[in-house]
């Protein structure tokens, strides 16, 4: 009896990982995918923004594999050794060229869009800066991201130009008032005067000098949950708003 029921497991067991298998092959969530499809999306979405990626990984791949191919023949390396070399700085050449056509092409696709700063913010290191998407939001589509890291608070506006800044104002205020003189930094996303590119939020982030050290942005955190916990709900309509996310696992890998 115990031999039918452990064979009994066993067969539901095998059916459930066949099933499991069947169901990530045919998903369309890039967490489902392996590393392989990953990046083979990664490109293909990367090649539909900007068609001269498939020409940069040609050229910068062949010119690594050819570099270690000629040090390897120069320096008399034994040929099973520099043959592998130069085929692995090839496919790792194309790789970063790949990484960073991503980028620019999500840049791309997404500028402009409501929730487009999330594209900038997921890159920063996680191990030093937080963020909250739309802590604030209008019913036109005007929000208001947070970001928390050494450099202290960021406030980024997306939206028009003559709402946005009260709204960016409102929250410093609000932002002032319980982190106790920590910077509060105001950044409008855009390409206006004053306003900055999606392109170059990462950078302007992390270039801001830092004044906090882990303890206190840990400090600041509990603060601003406090604060979060009593402002209203931000009015964001119903409905998926652009985002992304799936685009943004594929492409990095994930």
């Amino acid at each position: 009896m115990a031999s039918e029921k452990a064979k009994e497991l066993a067969a539901k067991q095998k059916a459930a990982r066949k099933a499991e298998k069947e169901r990530k092959k045919n998903s369309t969530d890039p967490r489902d995918w392996g590393r392989v499809r990953q990046m083979v999306e990664a490109y293909k979405q990367t090649a539909k923004v900007d068609p001269s990626v498939t020409w940069w990984m040609l050229g910068i791949g062949l010119a690594a594999a050819a570099v270690i191919a000629v040090l390897g023949i120069v320096s008399n390396m034994i040929v099973w050794l520099w043959i592998p070399l130069a085929l692995v700085s090839g496919v790792l050449g194309a790789m970063m060229v790949l990484t960073r056509k991503v980028r620019t092409a999500m840049i791309k696709r997404y500028e402009g869009q409501p929730g487009s700063a999330e594209v900038a913010l997921q890159v920063l290191n996680k191990k030093r800066y937080s963020y909250e998407i739309g802590i604030a939001a209008t019913r036109q589509l005007d929000l208001v991201h947070r970001v928390l890291g050494p450099s202290g608070i960021v406030l980024i506006g997306e939206g028009a130009t003559g709402r946005i800044k009260p709204m960016l104002a409102g929250e410093a205020r609000k932002h002032e008032q319980v982190s106790y003189g920590v910077p509060v930094t105001q950044f409008v996303l855009g390409k206006g005067e004053g306003q900055v590119p999606l392109g170059q939020l990462q950078k302007r982030i992390e270039k801001l000098p830092n004044v906090l050290k882990a303890h206190q942005v840990t400090d600041v955190r509990n603060r601003l949950r406090a604060l979060d916990a009593v402002r209203p709900k931000a009015p964001i309509p119903k409905g998926p708003m652009p985002s992304p996310k799936g685009i943004n696992r594929a492409m990095r890998g994930r």
